[in-house]
């Protein structure tokens, strides 16, 4: 541990005019607090706070940060208040330790709500000053070196916090070295087989050619001094995590990897870089598709250097990093590197593009949980850069798409999105972007967030604008029928219904409004049922009589509505969330009727569905619906059941008749197979139950067919 007068010698070794003497009380005041409390290892506590402060000197951050780093815990492990702190040692000292105060005291009904919390208030802490986050890293790295010394269950769950959130975060801020480390104690204890066995086959390869890094070091040096460029060269191992993770990514074995090895060129300026890539590239074979220039597109973290892989001296396959001085300690550290507190300025974290980008999810997120899956998404880091008409650089997540690239530049563009056009040319929403791509956006004030869209959209800025307008918008609708179910309900029960009687019963449903009783019970989370025999315990429900019997559907016919919508549902409002169900696939000219689920809007089932029996105590979630007027060029799914002979050629007979119909095959599954038969489930692109049963009398007539029939 290290000792007082330690401690202020390294911070005064690149900050000579520290406070020395708030250094010291700071020390003795956490020994003080902390007073005779241990860690798990046995060390007394206030040794944690100390090698935090040490490791925040390695930063070369200012004394404010260090005295910070000795009282993080003081206030949520003993009796601290934060007003205390601040009447000790300033605001800044106090703004800082607040930010990294747990939320002790929420009472949440998971571990995993409490780290959501917990983050979220680290998140807000940062955006203010972005030394809170540097702190709560070194706080989180002295814990993972020490992790050793806590129960299995409780190293884990830390483990798999620091490699979701942590070690992205780190990377995100550029500390290369941070990022690595936490990234390797993590994947030592969350997957220790795979570690050991990448260990001892990196320990193997060392012996083996042990000879072959200095070789091609003194090659690459020679080579540079020979067109008379000065430079540093060196050899870096990728870690074990980098590999087992690339093993993942590329489904490859240890052996099929190609850079396990890296070697890295400084040189003094960006001009001198691409004159030893030259160098590089026309002494060695280049590997294609290795190539990567973060100096004109550096990465969001402020990342420059260039890579490129090559069959290099020895005639072995390597990459290579060139960089300048200044690019290799930004590497390395990251938003440490280019320090602005010494001069007493403050680095708000909002200046950053990320954590702004964070704050929007938080804004729209409906809850932690939601907030801390969204913000892992949008902090993994494999990239895609693509500009704006305007020339701006636009980095996402490999994957992404216009929708997401929208979102990116701004939530209105994003919420009013139409299409995208993409080197020029108009593309769908759904097109995964590539590197390099221009994008222009097309928005209408008529449009809407869509929520096919978050079928692909894949960062969490996007996902989480999507959801917060289709929640706003669901409830008004689930608001709308859950008024009209029990309306209904009470009425053909005979009884009175007022929304006064309803206030009287709402904390039997956790409900703060009568608005928000409507929207469960429009969202099925609520039964109608139970809404009555809270108004009216004496009430004895009544005996009914077979749902399926009690409504009337219409049957099938040709509408003159003009109308839009494939269906018309009684007392719904438009647009309302529907799906057709997919135990019965119902076709137009099929009998439906439409069923209120939780949180899915209606389902749409045949009359006949076997499922509705489930239903049959709900007559609420009930709903007359009928087919209105139907697009000719719509398809819909249509399932058959098919037995064929098990010889040469029966598939393609059903094939033919299939085209005959004009009909497509979207799906099949062969169910099982024997000797002489095999059972299959097709699905069919048809337009409705007429075309169907066509196919199925084509099939019947058809000699390899011996059973046919619509599964549903």
């Amino acid at each position: 541990m290290l000792r007082q007068y330690e401690l202020v010698d390294l911070v005064k070794s690149y900050d000579p005019d520290a406070d020395e003497e708030a250094l010291n009380r700071a020390y003795v005041f956490a020994m003080k607090k902390h007073g005779a409390q241990l860690r798990a290892s046995g060390d007394p506590y206030y040794s944690h706070p100390v090698e935090v402060a040490g490791i925040l000197t390695k930063f070369k951050l200012d004394c404010n940060s260090v005295i910070a780093g000795l009282l993080h815990d003081t206030v949520e492990d003993t009796d601290t208040t934060i007003e205390e702190v601040r009447s000790l040692f300033g605001d800044q000292v106090a703004t800082l330790v607040d930010g990294l105060t747990k939320l002790a005291m929420i009472e949440q009904k998971s571990i995993y709500t409490k780290q959501a919390e917990n983050f979220r208030k680290l998140l807000l802490a940062m955006s203010e000053d972005i030394r809170v986050l540097l702190i709560k890293l070194a706080d989180r790295l002295h814990n993972m070196r020490t992790l050793h010394f806590l129960k299995p269950e409780k190293r884990t769950r830390i483990a798999r916090e620091t490699l979701d959130i942590y070690a992205p975060l780190a990377e995100r801020i550029g500390m290369q070295e941070v990022k690595s480390e936490l990234e390797e104690l993590a994947f030592k204890e969350l997957y220790k087989d795979a570690h050991d066995s990448i260990v001892a086959r990196l320990n193997f390869l060392r012996e083996k050619g042990s000879d072959i890094v200095p070789k091609i070091i003194e090659t690459l040096k020679k080579d540079m001094e020979e067109n008379g460029v000065k430079c540093v060269v060196t050899g870096r191992e990728k870690t074990p995590y980098s590999i087992w993770r690339k093993m993942q990514q590329k489904n490859a074995s240890f052996e099929q990897l190609s850079d396990i090895m890296a070697f890295r060129i400084c040189v003094e300026d960006i001009a001198t870089c691409y004159q030893a890539l030259g160098i590089v590239h026309s002494k060695y074979h280049m590997v294609p598709r290795r190539f990567k220039d973060y100096i004109s597109t550096p990465k969001p973290n402020g990342y420059r250097s260039l890579h490129t892989g090559v069959i290099g001296p020895e005639n072995t396959r390597i990459e290579i990093q060139i960089r300048t001085y200044e690019m290799h300690e930004i590497a390395e550290k990251g938003v440490a590197a280019h320090w602005a507190y010494k001069q007493g300025q403050k680095a708000e974290g909002k200046n950053f593009r990320w954590i702004r980008e964070l704050l929007e999810i938080l804004d729209q997120a409906s809850n932690p949980e939601e907030f801390l899956e969204n913000t892992k998404l949008e902090m993994y880091n494999d990239q895609v850069f693509c500009f704006t008409p305007k020339g701006d650089l636009i980095g996402l997540p490999i994957n992404s798409t216009p929708v997401d690239f929208a979102y990116a530049v701004h939530s209105s563009i994003g919420d009013t999105c139409v299409g995208a056009k993409i080197n020029g040319e108009i593309r769908p929403l759904r097109t995964v972007l590539q590197n390099g791509d221009q994008v222009e956006v097309l928005t209408s004030k008529a449009q809407h967030p869509s929520t096919e869209w978050e079928r692909f959209v894949v960062t969490g800025k996007a996902k989480a604008a999507i959801r917060r307008y289709v929640r706003a918008n669901k409830r008004d609708q689930f608001i709308v029928l859950g008024q009209e179910i029990l309306e209904k309900l009470f009425k053909g029960e005979n009884l009175e219904f007022s929304e006064k009687n309803l206030v009287n019963v709402l904390p039997n449903f956790e409900a703060e409004s009568i608005s928000d009783l409507y929207a469960k019970v429009g969202e099925g989370l609520v039964t109608g049922w139970d809404v009555m025999k809270a108004v009216y315990p004496a009430y004895k429900q009544s005996k009914l009589e077979k749902v399926v019997k009690a409504i009337k559907v219409p049957a099938f016919k040709k509408t003159k509505k003009k109308d839009e919508n494939p269906l018309q549902i009684e007392g719904l409002i438009p647009g309302m969330a529907m799906h057709f169900a997919g135990c019965c696939h119902p076709l137009p000219g099929d009998r439906i009727v439409g069923i209120v689920t939780t949180g899915k809007g209606v389902a749409v089932h045949t009359i006949d569905c076997k499922v509705l029996e489930k239903y049959s105590n709900e007559p609420e979630r009930w709903l007359d619906i009928s087919w209105g007027k139907i697009d000719e060029a719509e398809t819909y799914t249509g399932r058959l059941k098919i037995m064929l002979s098990n010889e040469p050629g029966s598939l393609g007979e059903i094939s033919n008749i299939m085209a005959r119909h004009n009909t497509n095959i979207s799906n099949l599954n062969i169910v099982y197979r024997t000797v002489s038969y095999f059972e299959i489930m097709l699905d069919l692109d048809v337009k409705n139950v007429q075309q169907l049963e066509e196919i199925i009398a084509s099939l019947k007539s058809c000699k390899a067919v011996s059973y046919v029939a619509r599964a549903n």
